[in-house]
């Protein structure tokens, strides 16, 4: 049964390879060839934040730092905080100067909206009354910018004719634990939505990375966005299929510019950070969640499995199997372990980095019928068909 199920593996890890976008690979880069706009439009930041002053110092000021020819306006929408996130924000404008900052706050979460994306409907609607930007620079409080990053993604979105350009910030990756985990994260979501065919005028994959999303705010208003997807968890993925199902033009890559600066010291800050939505991924459907098992302990954990049996029991055909699929499997990840600057023998672990999301699946199921699924920064949300 091992045999025939490593005989399964081997050309599944093939068609990765070669069929499934190409995902493995990290050369999809902001685009843009030096072409830059005679007048530069008006851009609107607009930063949702709750109980971020711990990060604010490392990320804020890099916004407010940013060299761009037009005008562009900083508004950091506090929800809520319990820790003088608002605060925070107003003294590190004082201090640091640059880009005009507004502090507002959105009023009590109303049922049916997911925290982030009620602060993003403030935001654009305060954005829109002040400045009329042509542009919104969706950021999330952990993302620090390069002086030339707003600057860069406007010229790529001109000069490409975009909807939205959105970036998927390099984080952190200093502990053990975030160097098993972090690159792995993204290799799964770009396996997961690979970025070229997300880029692909007219293809039916979409998604985005909320912590950097630059859109126009005629795609914004043509799409209905934030109120269409208002309950949305995973709000990035809803945002880019939104537009894109409007007839938007989309563009998803990886980040030279843009950085999350929050830390995830030990496993259980990693576990959260995943478990919280991997259920949601799922459509909290538990048909979808057993495929989703079977289906990473195929890909996953029976090449390793197979090629270590094989070795121990004497079997060269089941090991010269699950060896090869194996192989194939690390030479995928080689590309993301370069682009986080990782050492390249983490690439054979990958199997049990999958294991740990499998049990980060699993749990995020578990505790979702506990009633303490999609939960974060102190708010737990309810199914989008359990919303008013």
């Amino acid at each position: 049964m091992l045999t025939w199920v490593a005989g399964v593996s081997l050309p599944v890890w093939v068609w990765l390879l070669l069929a499934q976008g190409f995902f493995w690979r990290t050369d999809v880069r902001l685009p843009g060839s030096g072409a830059e706009p005679r007048a530069w439009p008006t851009v609107a930041v607009v930063v949702p934040a709750r109980d971020e002053a711990a990060v604010l110092p490392l990320s804020l000021p890099s916004l407010l730092a940013q060299e761009y020819p037009g005008r562009a306006e900083v508004f950091l929408i506090d929800d809520g905080s319990s820790d003088g996130t608002g605060d925070a924000a107003r003294s590190l404008a004082a201090l640091h100067g640059g880009l005009p900052l507004t502090v507002a706050s959105p009023g009590e979460l109303p049922a049916g909206w997911t925290g982030k994306l009620w602060g993003v409907r403030h935001g654009i609607a305060l954005a829109t009354e002040r400045t009329r930007a042509e542009y919104l620079l969706l950021t999330d409080a952990d993302i620090a910018h390069e002086p030339d990053s707003l600057r860069a993604l406007v010229a790529a979105a001109w000069e490409a004719d975009l909807d939205m350009v959105s970036l998927m910030a390099r984080l952190r990756v200093e502990t053990g634990w975030e160097r098993l985990i972090v690159p792995a994260f993204v290799y799964f979501f770009a396996q997961l939505y690979p970025f070229r065919r997300i880029n692909r005028p007219g293809g039916r994959t979409a998604a985005a990375a909320g912590g950097c999303v630059l859109i126009r705010r005629s795609a914004v208003e043509a799409a209905r966005v934030p109120e269409s997807i208002r309950h949305a968890v995973i709000d990035d993925v809803a945002l880019a299929r939104a537009v894109k199902g409007g007839g938007g033009r989309i563009w998803l890559g990886l980040a030279d510019r843009v950085h999350s600066v929050r830390p995830y010291p030990d496993l259980g800050e990693l576990w959260r950070m995943v478990s919280r939505s991997a259920y949601a991924q799922l459509r909290h459907n538990p048909a979808v969640l057993a495929g989703t098992v079977a289906g990473l302990a195929l890909v996953y954990l029976v090449p390793p499995l197979a090629a270590l049996a094989g070795a121990a029991a004497g079997a060269p055909g089941l090991c010269a199997l699950g060896a090869a699929a194996w192989a194939v499997m690390a030479a995928t990840y080689l590309p993301m372990l370069r682009y986080y600057r990782q050492p390249l023998r983490l690439a054979p672990l990958l199997p049990f980095t999958a294991a740990l999301y499998l049990l980060m699946t699993v749990d995020s199921a578990v505790q979702h019928y506990r009633g303490r699924g999609a939960a974060w920064k102190g708010r737990t949300y309810a199914r989008p068909d359990a919303s008013v």
